[in-house]
């Protein structure tokens, strides 16, 4: 069996013991970073061939992968950090896997941009991770547009050099927003900074940054702008009858037909 394992993003406490069973019963372990990988294993005293998958040789690595579990092999598949595939190589693998009807298995965990969203404070109803913004500054800015009018919550990861700059794109295309910035996740030295978007994020920027930025503000009805009597005299003029047009204005204004009825006698 193939099985993908989300492993700590900072404290090495936060491994599942499901996960560190896998680990050790696996026949081998391919990993974004075999140094990296190695801290992990040595501090539970696992010792594993290891194997690299990273994003220069997934493809490969994934023929790797299908050919050792059909030679009946447990493989196990780690990135860095957190959940493979969720901005880590692992995504091409699973393709391979799927083509090919091999069957795999995922063993949850820790995942950077979840702890993120809950410490941001910002509404977790309704979200959208998007990632890393495209490297071009023409493409980020046309990416960014696609979701200016999303009302739900923004998740974006960002590298340190790179912070200052999405903020103030995301400024640009977004307009004033709440945003958090959080940083060394489940480390000593965890940080989560509320701010506006026009403000930016002040002080030195090290490690890597989830950015949560809030959704889009409903846009107000154009009719709510009207009084309340020429707001019912528009739906009149439209066809309604003074009943219905009354509904359909006390809906728009988000108030009962009785707060209304006073200014529409007449009508």
């Amino acid at each position: 069996m193939i099985s993908f394992i989300a492993t700590p993003i900072g404290n090495l406490k936060d491994i599942t013991l499901r996960a560190l069973e896998a680990l050790r019963g696996a026949d081998v372990i391919f990993c974004e970073d075999t140094r990296h990988t190695l801290k992990l294993l040595s501090a539970y005293d696992i010792k594993k061939p290891l194997l690299s998958c990273h994003k220069f040789n997934e493809r490969e690595a994934a023929e790797k992968i299908l050919a050792a579990a059909r030679e009946g092999k447990e493989v196990a598949v780690v990135s860095d950090a957190g959940m493979p595939v969720v901005s880590d190589p692992g995504s091409v693998v699973c393709r391979v896997l799927r083509e090919a009807g091999e069957p795999y298995t995922v063993l949850p965990g820790a995942c950077a941009f979840v702890c993120a969203l809950v410490l941001s404070a910002m509404p977790a109803d309704r979200f959208t991770f998007l990632g890393f913004l495209p490297d071009r500054a023409g493409d980020r800015k046309a990416f960014l547009e696609k979701y200016r009018t999303h009302r739900e919550t923004l998740v974006f990861h960002a590298a340190p050099q790179d912070v200052d700059r999405y903020l103030a794109e995301m400024f640009e295309v977004f307009g004033e927003r709440r945003a958090c910035a959080v940083r060394e996740i489940t480390k000593i030295h965890e940080e989560s900074k509320n701010f506006l978007l026009s403000e930016g994020l002040s002080g030195e920027k090290r490690g890597e940054y989830v950015l949560v930025v809030e959704g889009a503000a409903e846009e107000e009805n154009p009719l709510n702008k009207l009084s309340p009597r020429e707001h019912v005299q528009k739906y009149m003029d439209e066809g309604l009858d003074k009943k219905e047009a009354l509904k359909r204005a006390a809906r728009d204004r988000g108030v009962p037909k009785s707060a209304l009825y006073k200014e529409t006698i007449g009508l």
